[in-house]
């Protein structure tokens, strides 16, 4: 990142080395910017620390802008004040971008507006770098993300936007911690890949020297613990898949996900759907969210749909009527649809490709997709009415799956057969089959009770939250190509006009 003011700031940094400690460990403040901003007028012995953001010199008098985690304070500096010496000095060697602390007193501008009267200044840190131009700031999303320190300096909708993400996870631990969840914990790096169909990331572990991977999902270790005598856990945390990225799905997310034992999918549907409508009027005060050119209506009674129902509505192809892969290529060819059939190794996969290509856009306000064919899911539990369906659901947003809930399959020896089944997937070709887990079906065999899980995905329902289009802008270091050379980004950010 080059900046022609580079060796100019390293000088007034040396002037500033030679009346003080250039880089103080400490400062001690009496409050925050919002906070010394409440106070009355002629209030002294205040301190206040931030950032500068803004400064402007007329004649005998500066006002500046100093930014800290709450907000933006004015202050203003005197020659009366401070002494002629003092006030030339700080004038030419402060930066927009300087850490500094100031104490004073409190008084009212003519047009209204708190500020801090300096009686002393000292500089906490120097900023070396010219910060992005108020108005320009970063305007590559790419460079937004891989230098988010900047972006969120710079961006007060970036902090808001953050603040909501962070206050949607406060409440979910709240509102699963006063239903009787426990908080718990489980392994990153994991023996095996499982608990959702999708390509693993692979390590290897020095010590152990064995191959590890990082967790697709908690799944099987929660269900572990559900085995062990718990009721009800959940976690939130981290899961890594190696796949695309595209607006709603990231390599690197987070996820909720819990579960609870005597509960069916049905029991879940009522919960999340509760959870969801609670968490949104705590979050934005509505049950309607803004979101791109669309109103999502989330009150009520969510209408729910069969797969099947919307397979067949949207593709005209009947799954009850299909029996084996060949079965559907064929129906697909017959239909004229265009899917690269060589890419679908089991009906599973194919199934879903379907759903994804033809049926999923057209799910725009919140719903409830149930009774998915069962070889989606190899650890949810058949239907009693009907095997060749699952007792699950998913929530669909705005053609983003947010939640996908299910009765847990408990059967040890159906659980070791479908696990099975996926290694033959596995064989075949297929980069996203689950492992066999002898640790998790020995769990199943000692006896787990009835359980119904759920997992949320935290990035994506922050972004409808926030009207943010790519779930990247939810994290705060999404992983990106490798950057482009520091010293060669010129243009990409527009620095501030210098003194």
């Amino acid at each position: 990142m080059e900046d022609i003011y580079f060796e100019k700031r390293k000088e007034k940094l040396k002037n500033w080395e030679s009346k003080q400690v250039a880089y103080p460990g400490k400062f001690e403040r009496t409050g925050s910017c919002m906070e010394i901003g409440k106070l009355l007028d002629g209030t002294g012995g205040v301190s206040v620390s931030g950032r500068l953001m803004a400064f402007r010199g007329m004649g005998k008098i500066a006002f500046a802008n100093i930014q800290d985690g709450s907000g933006r304070l004015q202050i203003s500096l005197q020659v009366d004040q401070v002494g002629k010496e003092e006030f030339s000095f700080i004038s030419s060697n402060l930066d927009v971008g300087d850490h500094i602390g100031v104490s004073g007193t409190m008084y009212t501008t003519r047009k209204g507006e708190k500020t801090l009267q300096v009686e002393k200044l000292i500089l906490l840190s120097k900023s070396l770098r010219t910060l992005p131009e108020k108005f320009h700031g970063i305007r590559d999303p790419e460079l937004k993300a891989r230098y988010r320190f900047l972006d969120l300096m710079m961006n007060s909708e970036t902090r808001k936007r953050f603040q909501v993400r962070a206050n949607l996870v406060r409440f979910i631990r709240n509102f699963l911690n006063n239903h009787q969840f426990i908080e718990v914990e489980t392994p990153i790096l994991q023996a095996a890949s499982s608990g959702a169909s999708a390509r693993p990331f692979i390590t290897h572990h020095n010590a152990l020297d064995m191959p590890l991977y990082l967790r697709i999902a908690p799944e099987t270790y929660l269900k572990r613990l559900i085995a062990g005598g718990y009721d009800r856990v959940f976690e939130i945390g981290k899961c890594f898949r190696n796949e695309g990225i595209d607006p709603s799905h990231l390599q690197e997310f987070t996820m909720l996900e819990f579960y609870a034992a005597y509960w069916d999918y049905r029991d879940n549907m009522k919960f999340i759907k509760n959870l969801i409508q609670e968490m949104l009027m705590d979050s934005i005060g509505s049950h309607q969210v803004v979101f791109e050119d669309q109103t999502l209506d989330f009150s009520g009674e969510w209408p729910e749909i069969t797969y099947r129902d919307l397979v067949l509505k949207y593709t005209g192809i009947d799954l009850d009527q299909v029996d084996s892969l060949k079965t559907l290529q064929a129906k697909v060819l017959e239909k004229n649809l265009d899917l690269p059939l060589d890419k679908y190794v089991g009906l599973g996969g194919l199934m879903d490709g379907l759903y994804k290509r033809y049926c999923r856009p057209h799910l725009i306000q919140p719903v409830f997709l149930t009774k998915h064919p069962a070889e989606l899911v190899p650890l949810a539990r058949r239907s009693d009415d009907n095997s060749k369906t699952l007792d699950m659901f998913q929530v669909v947003v705005n053609s983003w799956e947010v939640v996908k809930a299910y009765s847990e399959l408990v059967d040890p020896i159906e659980q070791k057969a479908r696990m099975l089944e996926q290694l033959e997937l596995a064989k075949a070709g297929d980069d996203e089959a689950m492992m066999l887990e002898e640790d998790f079906i020995l769990a199943m065999e000692y006896g787990m009770p009835p359980i119904s899980g759920l997992g949320l995905g935290i990035d994506r329902f922050a972004a409808f939250l926030t009207n943010s289009q790519n779930i990247r802008d939810l994290v705060y270091f999404p992983s990106l190509r490798a950057s482009k050379d520091f010293e060669n980004l010129e243009g990409d950010i527009e620095g501030q006009t210098e003194k």
